[in-house]
C-alpha cells in the first residue's frame, strides 16, 4: 500500500511539473529561423521613437533575422548594420511559458553570451503569443507611455 501511494505521489509530482501540450507544440512551431518583418504600435496615434529590448530603435528590428533552437533553448537575433543601427548578433536563451493571468502563452527570453552565460542579471522579456502558425508569428507586448497602455506588435514570417 505504501509503495502504491509513493508511486502515485511521484506520478502527480512529475506530471504537475511538466509543460502543457500546447506549450510544447508552440515551442516546436517557434523552433527555426524567422524574419521580423514589421514592428508597429497599437492603441495609440502618432509616431514613436522606441528602444526595443533595451537594445536598439524599433526601426532597426525590421528585417532582423531570428533563430530559435529548441533542443537547448538558445538562439540569437541579428540586426543589420545601418546609420541608425548597430548591427550584429545578440544571443538569447528562450522558452514558452503559460500566462494564466490572460490565458495566453508567452515567449520569454534573456540575453546570454556566446558561451551561453547569462549577461542580463536574470532580467528578460516576455511577449504574448497573439498568433502562431508554421509560417507566421505575431507577438505583442504592452508598455506604458504617458500613463496609457501602448501595444508593440512584432510580425514574423518563417524562413
Amino acid at each position: 500500500m505504501i509503495k502504491k501511494l509513493i508511486f502515485i505521489s511521484i506520478v502527480i509530482l512529475v506530471s504537475s511539473c511538466g509543460v502543457t501540450k500546447e506549450v510544447r507544440d508552440q515551442r516546436n512551431l517557434i523552433s527555426g529561423t524567422w524574419t521580423l518583418n514589421d514592428v508597429r504600435f497599437e492603441n495609440t496615434q502618432g509616431m514613436f521613437k522606441a528602444v526595443v529590448f533595451n537594445d536598439a530603435s524599433a526601426i532597426c528590428f525590421e528585417d532582423s533575422n531570428w533563430f530559435f533552437r529548441d533542443n537547448n533553448s538558445t538562439g540569437r537575433y541579428t540586426i543589420k548594420q545601418g546609420s541608425l543601427c548597430e548591427g550584429g548578433d545578440r544571443f538569447i536563451r528562450w522558452s514558452v511559458v503559460s500566462n494564466p493571468a490572460n490565458y495566453t502563452n508567452q515567449l520569454q527570453f534573456k540575453f546570454i553570451d556566446e558561451k551561453r552565460n547569462d549577461i542580463s542579471g536574470g532580467l528578460g522579456y516576455r511577449l504574448n503569443i497573439a498568433s502562431l502558425t508554421s509560417n507566421e508569428m505575431i507577438l505583442k507586448s504592452n508598455v506604458m507611455v504617458d500613463a496609457q497602455t501602448v501595444t508593440i506588435v512584432y510580425e514574423f514570417t518563417k524562413n
